[in-house]
């Protein structure tokens, strides 16, 4: 069910007898020569639509700027501080509770939004308002990335763009997969930016000039395919273990 198809009314029913919400979120910055800027966003509202039709969970409609100022030298980035995204998600988040929804996963599909999702849902939690969990496709599925890819990237490298090549090829510049690999960096440990265990890097663009890593002509819609569907059937099995949880036995305990 996607909750901005529905009229009101249609609601009402789902309210009463569920409690689950799936939130899709990404990002809209630079994904390197060959991929639309939309990326992160694309794929965090493919993978919790296709959850959401699955379970008849409600999903609700995608969060498409995130916490992106790393990117901000590349043309067309778009972000939000991170206090600002906080304070949002979690009035977002509360908005929720307020029609009877105690648990959400935040489906995400942007690094730079983890920490302050976390935040948030600790936040909720603590106040004894809603349990709130990050999810990213990649890490609920690691052994096929890793078997699927020699150097997966990690932005926008070759798993995002076998991804975006699955959802929506018409948005990928196959034309420029051999310009990515070769004006990019294979990973961050190339760049060099980390020095006697310091991470000396703040932005994209101090580690590599065309903003991504990775060998992207290691890609392939079936590659994409693979990953949607084995991490699909993780927020599949996801969603049935939240629901199945007392929301009691979710909260903090009092003290050991």
């Amino acid at each position: 069910m996607y909750l901005a198809d529905e009229a009101w009314p249609d609601l009402e029913t789902y309210f009463e007898s569920e409690s689950l919400a799936l939130v899709p979120l990404g990002s809209t910055e630079q994904h390197g020569p060959h991929l639309p800027e939309a990326t992160d966003h694309l794929i965090g509202e493919a993978f919790a639509r296709e959850a959401a039709d699955r379970t008849g969970y409600l999903c609700t409609p995608t969060i498409n700027v995130g916490v992106s100022g790393h990117h901000r030298q590349f043309h067309g980035t778009m972000w939000v501080e991170p206090p600002a995204f906080r304070q949002y998600m979690e009035s977002l988040t509360r908005n929720l509770t307020s029609h009877g929804i105690d648990r959400v996963i935040y489906v995400n599909a942007h690094g730079g939004n983890v920490p302050h999702l976390r935040e948030v849902g600790g936040r909720l939690r603590q106040d004894g308002v809603a349990y709130a969990i990050e999810w990213m496709w990649d890490e609920s599925i690691p052994d096929l990335v890793d078997d699927l890819f020699e150097q997966n990237g990690p932005h926008g490298g070759p798993k995002e763009t076998s991804m975006i090549q699955y959802l929506e090829p018409d948005l990928v510049h196959d034309d420029r997969l051999e310009e990515a690999r070769d004006t990019g960096i294979p990973s961050v440990e190339a760049a060099g930016t980390v020095k006697h265990g310091s991470r000396t890097f703040f932005d994209a663009a101090d580690n590599t000039d065309n903003g991504v890593l990775g060998d992207q002509t290691d890609a392939s819609a079936e590659k994409g395919r693979r990953l949607f569907e084995a991490a699909s059937d993780q927020l599949v099995q996801l969603c049935e273990w939240l629901a199945a949880q007392e929301f009691e036995d979710l909260l903090p305990k009092d003290h050991v």
